[in-house]
């Protein structure tokens, strides 16, 4: 059983995170689902990031770091969904005691003095995505590796960004469930006595 903190997007805490956590509960896995705006959610992008901004990245990684702090013992996998995945990405790489970091949808600047001990990375990502683009990717890819991740990036052509969401228009089924199937053997793959971690 893998302990995954599994972040929401910049929509907030919607049933498509809630249904994405019991999918990886079904598996055997513990998974809490944080709330880091605190009961708002949008309906549009342009309305969660609204709410992002309000918020401030300090006070969301704050938010983050108040929830998992406590669990973290237990070598958590951070998960997220595209903002979500941003925070993951922060949390995993300042923690030791982190097991694995699984993004979707979404990544985050690396520090210069980033570095960690083989952390197995994976990202799950459209092709294209405008909000990652190949550049930008290719750049994210290489600092994650000289800071010590061990990484493996999964593209979806022509899924839209949020495509594992049932309820938006990015939505791409045949993606989202190869997502969820590569996702789910990467935590089994964490799991104590599994292999490297």
């Amino acid at each position: 059983m893998a302990h995954v903190v599994l972040f929401h997007s910049a929509y907030g805490l919607r049933p498509a995170v809630e249904a994405a956590a019991q999918r990886l509960r079904a598996a055997g896995h513990e998974v809490h689902t944080p709330d880091l705006y605190e009961g708002r959610t949008a309906e549009t992008v342009e309305e969660g990031m609204k709410i992002k901004d309000r918020i401030g990245r300090d006070e969301l990684l704050m938010r983050a770091v108040t929830v998992t702090a406590p669990l973290s013992e237990h070598g958590l996998v951070y998960a997220g969904f595209s903002l979500g995945g941003s925070v993951a990405q922060n949390l995993a790489l300042a923690d030791r005691n982190a097991r694995g970091l699984l993004l979707l949808h979404g990544t985050s600047d690396i520090a210069e003095d980033a570095a960690v001990d083989d952390l197995p990375v994976q990202l799950h990502v459209a092709d294209p995505d405008p909000f990652e683009p190949h550049d930008w990717l290719n750049a994210w890819y290489l600092r994650m590796r000289r800071a010590g991740a061990d990484v493996e990036v999964f593209r979806y052509p022509g899924a839209g960004h949020l495509y594992t969401d049932d309820s938006l228009a990015d939505h791409d089924a045949e993606a989202a469930e190869q997502t969820w199937k590569t996702a789910l053997g990467f935590l089994d793959s964490l799991e104590p006595g599994a292999g490297p971690s």
